[in-house]
């Protein structure tokens, strides 16, 4: 199924919506928090998002993440092993898919990255290539993060093709945020495409502990926020964070609902009366 079937509700704020940046509270974000509330009707309920990325290698954890009790949205790294499984397999279970896409860090290997990876190097129609490539690579996208990135991302010129792209193909974009210095707000008002942010590393340090700790972050940037992207991966720390996760889940469930990240998008203004 194609993203423009899976978002109709709101693809016209996609490409009529001027650079919409959400995360954190709804007042931040200038947008009507999604209707969701607590038992009591209320008062809106918190929500937390939980994006799980590195999906599409046979990765540690895979399982492990796709079994646990709430949605999902699921990261899937183009043009790798299990790329089309992984991503049939979530949308199965009615988790969102999202594609994963490799992009340059300011340090490490290009190694790291994987096939069809972009990179600060690449002309314009090579970077328009690889991400419309990496779109059709990954069964039932509706959306796109960066993997890696920090150097990427803060390239304008970079990012105005990736994003240009994602609004064409209907996708929105969630900024991982893997540098301080990322241009993504900026460009997508001018692309004029809905973004979201990652609020929450879970796994940047690979240890149950680590984990452990910012299951505690999350919980204190829910008592401030209404809502909370959070990032972990399969891999080294797969088993580590889908544990801790899977432990969590109750306890975290009675402060705020686990929705799928296209919960936390807008939904499209009602055309004006006579307007067409």
């Amino acid at each position: 199924m194609k993203a423009s079937k899976r978002l109709s509700g709101w693809k016209m704020t996609l490409v009529m919506g001027a650079g919409l940046v959400l995360g954190g509270t709804a007042a931040q974000a200038g947008v009507n928090a999604p209707n969701a509330q607590d038992l009591s009707g209320n008062q809106a309920k918190r929500q937390i998002a939980v994006v799980i990325d590195d999906f599409g290698n046979g990765m540690k954890g895979t399982e492990q993440m796709l079994g646990l009790p709430i949605k999902l949205t699921v990261a899937v790294m183009p043009f790798l092993p299990t790329t089309k499984q992984d991503a049939e397999a979530a949308y199965s279970k009615g988790h969102d898919v999202i594609v994963h896409m490799p992009m340059e860090p300011v340090r490490g290997l290009r190694s790291w990255l994987g096939p069809g990876a972009i990179t600060t190097d690449l002309p314009d129609e090579e970077i328009r290539k690889r991400v419309q490539a990496a779109i059709a690579d990954v069964p039932h996208a509706i959306g796109m993060n960066n993997h890696m990135g920090s150097k990427a991302t803060a390239d304008p010129r970079v990012m105005r093709v990736v994003l240009q792209v994602c609004k064409e193909q209907g996708l929105f974009f969630l900024d991982s945020r893997t540098s301080f210095k990322t241009v993504v707000p900026k460009i997508a008002e001018e692309v004029g495409i809905v973004t979201l942010h990652n609020d929450v590393f879970l796994d940047d340090v690979y240890t149950q502990n680590h984990v452990l700790h910012q299951i505690g972050v999350l919980k204190k940037f829910l008592a401030k926020n209404e809502r909370c992207i959070v990032i972990g991966h399969v891999g080294p720390p797969g088993l580590y964070t889908s544990g801790v996760l899977k432990n969590a889940i109750p306890d975290l469930q009675s402060q705020a609902t686990f929705v799928p990240i296209t919960q936390l998008l807008p939904s499209p203004e009602p055309l004006a009366y006579g307007q067409k």
